[in-house]
């Protein structure tokens, strides 16, 4: 699986075209083909914009499954975990954007979980090993995730754009050019 991931995250290529205030992004890998739950973020040129935690994030477990399988959250987001199957999940991630354990639990647990450092965290249960999601952190406010077709529309230009993919690795620039 790895060594897969690594293979697709060589081959993740990305086109972006402004037009006046917005900027188009398509995320494909190099055949064309559109990936999925792409995430594009623009950086501000030379400076750096703060965030707000974002309101009311949260990631279910339904039908053994995270909903939604990769979300995005500003850094300093709480984010809450509702179990909605009949059975009891183990939420963790080692990832260095962020170590945590939801030991076993039933319903939602009564302390959120808060982003505090930009970066991926990888999710997965310690009971059901085939449930797996990812949480991109990000500290700029401008950034859009494309869920299907790898399609979205970010506004204010210019900023240097980066992706990112579940089939990629964090973070990657993006060739760009602009025009209008």
């Amino acid at each position: 699986m790895p060594a897969r991931l690594a293979l697709l995250a060589a081959l993740v290529c990305a086109t972006v075209v402004a037009h006046a205030a917005n900027v188009n992004v398509l995320v494909t890998d190099a055949a064309g083909n559109p990936l999925t739950d792409a995430v594009v973020m623009l950086e501000p040129v030379g400076t750096h914009v703060s965030v707000k935690p974002m309101q009311g994030a949260q990631i279910a477990q339904h039908d053994l499954q995270f909903s939604p399988q990769v979300s995005v959250v500003t850094v300093g987001t709480a984010v809450l975990f509702p179990n909605q199957d009949t059975v009891r999940h183990h939420v963790y991630s080692f990832s260095p954007a962020k170590t945590f354990q939801i030991k076993l639990y039933a319903g939602v647990p009564h302390t959120p979980i808060v982003f505090d450092k930009p970066g991926i965290a990888v999710l997965g249960c310690n009971i059901h090993d085939g449930m797996v999601a990812w949480v991109v952190v990000t500290d700029t406010p401008t950034w859009r995730r494309a869920a299907t077709r790898c399609r979205c529309g970010i506004p204010r230009w210019p900023r240097t754009p980066r992706r990112w993919s579940c089939r990629s690795s964090w973070p990657r620039a993006m060739s760009s050019s602009a025009s209008g």
